[in-house]
């Protein structure tokens, strides 16, 4: 594909860092839309999806570094390599750093938790679906091989230099996989949102959906750390956030039941 955007000598501009910029302020724009019908303060919302995308980017560094640790362990001068800096990371390390972060800042700026994390959700998956194009542009988290007719096969060797992509090879095309789940889960969230739901419904929605999607796609997906178990570190963590986005679906269900029953009896009659 297409890893450098722009290349002049030695200096180049990423593919993948220009679509994640692109993914991150197309995020920021429906949050702040959605903040705004929720009557939240635009700026401290802008300020935590700020320290968020610092947060995140640092802990899908920090979880790629420890589900390799052998490897970076035994070349240490990898932690500081171009490589290592443009990695994309486990993304769900950084979603567990970034929404830690973002639990302190609420809870500092007394923003209401669940309300705040409804409106992130679906600007989260738009960010996310953009992204992976860039993912796929660099060559990076690519999938195993495959004869199947939508397969695509990787010819630039700056993707192989800048990822370790293998070339010549037909390979599920997982990053794509994954950015049409994240639209589709994007596409459902915002509708839902303008629906009448509790708070903390949507975020439990988001958790749910993306995990289901992420643990089927990893199957597809090449693992240069391994299995573990039959499965992947990253399909371990899909199940433990797709049993938090239930446990709050069904909580959240729960309670919008008992407000509409108490508005039931609030609203009846006295004979």
């Amino acid at each position: 594909m297409l890893p450098k955007l722009i290349s002049i000598g030695s200096f180049f501009i990423p593919t993948y860092g220009t679509l994640v910029a692109i993914g991150f302020l197309a995020a920021l724009w429906v949050t702040l839309r959605l903040a705004k019908r929720a009557s939240l303060p635009a700026e401290q919302v802008m300020n935590l999806a700020i320290y968020c995308a610092l947060a995140g980017l640092a802990g899908a560094k920090l979880f790629m570094i420890l589900f390799n640790f052998d490897d970076y362990w035994s070349g240490r001068e990898q932690l500081f390599s171009l490589g290592t800096l443009q990695a994309a990371g486990v993304y769900q390390g950084g979603f567990v750093v970034a929404f830690v972060t973002a639990i302190l800042y609420m809870r500092r700026q007394h923003l209401p938790l669940l309300e705040t994390c409804d409106v992130f959700a679906p600007g989260i998956a738009l960010g996310q679906a953009i992204g992976r194009i860039g993912c796929f542009s660099a060559g990076c988290c690519w999938g195993i091989a495959t004869h199947a007719p939508w397969a695509v096969t990787f010819h630039n060797p700056q993707a192989a230099e800048l990822t370790g992509v293998p070339l010549g090879i037909p390979l599920h095309p997982t990053q794509l996989y994954e950015s049409v789940a994240d639209a589709l889960i994007f596409g459902f969230l915002y509708f839902r949102i303008g629906k009448t739901h509790t708070a903390g419904a949507i975020l439990g929605w988001y958790l749910a959906l993306y995990s289901v999607a992420r643990f089927i796609i990893e199957f597809f997906r090449f693992h240069e750390q391994g299995l573990h178990f039959g499965l992947s570190y990253t399909q371990w963590i899909s199940l433990v956030t797709l049993a938090a986005g239930l446990a709050l679906l069904i909580a959240r269900r729960r309670r919008f039941i008992h407000l509409g029953e108490s508005v039931s009896v609030a609203t009846s009659p006295r004979t």
